[in-house]
């Protein structure tokens, strides 16, 4: 290439192995003498997803059939599969996941670890990877104990755990962006194939949500991108229906997953490597990998699973988190990830050399921290309550409406939960309009239309119109309406806030107890994780005539 000029290839067979080398590509970030193709290996059952995924990079691409007949001052890949041999240049290779923990037979040998078969790492007896950089010594052992024809192997860390580790300070955006508050949030995690989790327990996540509290607990899947692939977004929202009715936050297929990893709590995986990445974080990590044949023996992830708890039934969660919170994840991930936080420096130095220049004065760059979730989990319209009521404190407890656990009542939202559940709940809510009206418009009160509910719905003992995330207009069947307002939970500097429609389930409860009639009143609301003070009061004016 003229002019001092390098032309980098990067070879990608899926969108795992694209989102891979996209963490690897900052090394070059800042030198106008690299210039950077795609191309897309051909023969993997996933390659349209990776050209769609390839596409929104708005990356520069070249055919198969022209990057054969090309050279090209170096190869970048992170899958050994496919003729990347025939690729002209030196080649240097990648892992696509942390620590080689599993056997994918029907694609090489069965019982030598995806990334190490000589299968693919040989063409024609000879090895074709001028350079294999990896994320620890361990792998490198690996790599020569499996196949020693390997070319040079240096151990130069995990850019995506440095990622991840320098994303850390991202952490309340990330819950923010998902809508966690004060809950904990469970992220399960599923490779793909088999033996994977949700091919195993596919109904795992509807059971979690259906026992956990919902203001207690948010429940989110992360799928291995090829499980995405596979099953296709239109099936797999049919088949998660129950779940993301109920709340499931859903990853989409490339950077979400590491925010939620960050945002997490708990994480409940298989043995995909994400699980790997959850223990360099230091989350509490639970099992929930029912064994097999494609988890490799005595690699990281199978330590991992052997040093945490195993979670069984959704009905084990608690005992398996508080089992996880007194276990430490991050010895088994020492052995995975290597120069924690220095994996671009070091691999930056290999790959200039590969190219024959010198590496820019300037430091390598840090990669951007993953930017916050775009994913907005549904917000379930119908919940079956369970409430406790003593003297002034009101405990409320929700779940879906299908839950095996004990409930008080039902409580909808007017008008999504539908006709079956507005035709026989005991509470509705309905939101005030949060968007401003523009022409000619017409819109109930709250006062009108909580008393056109209690008329309409024979089954509903109290409705509200949620006016504020604070304040609310609720009418109870037979009482005068309420002015209820809410103060948030404030502690070191921060304030936590109850979801306005579990207030209106504990007040409809204490209602229903039969307190003395007098107003004003304050209740104490517990959710679980939040407890907030509730203030009753004669409906207002302003209350009654708002705009719903």
């Amino acid at each position: 290439m003229a002019g001092g000029q390098r032309g980098v290839l990067v070879a990608i067979r899926s969108a795992v192995a694209l989102h891979r080398l996209l963490d690897v590509l900052p090394v070059f970030d800042g030198d106008d003498r690299v210039r950077v193709r795609f191309t897309l290996v051909p023969g993997s059952r996933f390659d349209v997803d990776a050209l769609a995924a390839l596409d929104r990079t708005g990356a520069r691409t070249m055919p198969w059939q022209e990057a054969c007949s090309t050279r090209h001052d170096l190869v970048l890949s992170a899958s050994p599969k496919g003729d990347l041999h025939l690729l002209p240049g030196p080649r240097a290779l990648l892992p696509h996941g942390a620590g080689f923990g599993k056997t994918l037979g029907d694609e090489g040998s069965a019982d030598v670890p995806s990334g190490l078969d000589p299968v693919h790492l040989l063409a024609d007896g000879k090895p074709w990877a001028d350079l294999h950089a990896l994320a620890h010594e361990e792998q490198a052992l690996r790599l020569a104990r499996h196949c020693p024809e390997a070319g040079p192997a240096v151990v130069v860390g995990d850019p995506t755990a440095d990622r991840l580790l320098r994303s850390l300070p991202a952490r309340e955006e990330y819950r923010a962006a998902i809508g966690t508050g004060p809950r904990q949030l469970v992220v399960l995690s599923s490779t793909w194939g088999p033996e994977s989790l949700v091919a195993r327990r596919p109904g795992l996540p509807a059971e979690l949500l259906a026992h956990l509290p919902h203001d207690a607990f948010q429940v989110a899947l992360v799928l291995h991108p090829n499980a995405h692939s596979r099953t296709g977004g239109f099936d797999l929202a049919r088949w998660m229906a129950p779940a993301l009715r109920a709340g499931l936050v859903l990853a989409r297929p490339h950077e979400e997953w590491a925010a939620l990893l960050i945002a997490a709590d708990a994480v409940v995986t298989d043995h995909g490597s994400t699980g790997l990445y959850a223990a360099a974080l230091g989350r509490p990590v639970i099992g929930a990998y029912d064994g097999g044949h494609e988890l490799v023996p005595h690699s990281p992830m199978a330590r991992l699973l052997a040093e945490t708890p195993h979670l069984a039934a959704a009905r084990d969660l608690a005992a398996a988190l508080e089992a996880a919170r007194a276990t430490d994840p991050r010895g088994p991930a020492a052995h995975a990830f290597a120069h924690q936080g220095k994996a671009l420096a070091l691999l930056r130095g290999h790959l200039y050399r590969l190219l024959g220049l010198r590496p820019p004065a300037t430091r390598v760059a840090d990669a951007p921290a993953f930017p916050a979730p775009a994913t907005r989990p549904r917000q379930p319209a119908v919940f079956a309550v369970r409430t406790e009521v003593a003297g002034d404190r009101v405990t409320v407890h929700r779940f879906p409406p299908d839950t095996s656990e004990p409930a008080h009542h039902l409580a909808a939202e007017h008008p999504t939960a539908g006709p079956g559940p507005l035709q026989s709940a005991a509470v509705l809510w309905h939101h005030a309009r949060t968007r401003p009206l523009t022409g000619h418009h017409a819109a109930w009160t709250a006062s009108g239309w909580t008393a056109s509910a209690l008329e309409e719905m024979p089954a509903c003992r109290t409705a509200a119109a949620i006016l504020t995330r604070g304040r609310l207009l609720l009418h109870p069947r037979g009482r005068a309406p309420l002015t209820v307002t809410t103060e948030p939970h404030r502690e070191q500097g921060r304030s936590r806030h109850a979801d306005p429609t579990a207030v209106v389930s504990a007040v409809h409860a204490w209602l229903a107890a039969g307190p003395p009639p007098g107003t004003p009143r304050t209740l104490l609301c517990d959710t679980g994780p939040v407890a907030v003070r509730v203030h009753l009061a004669p409906a207002e004016e302003r209350d009654l005539d708002y705009e719903v």
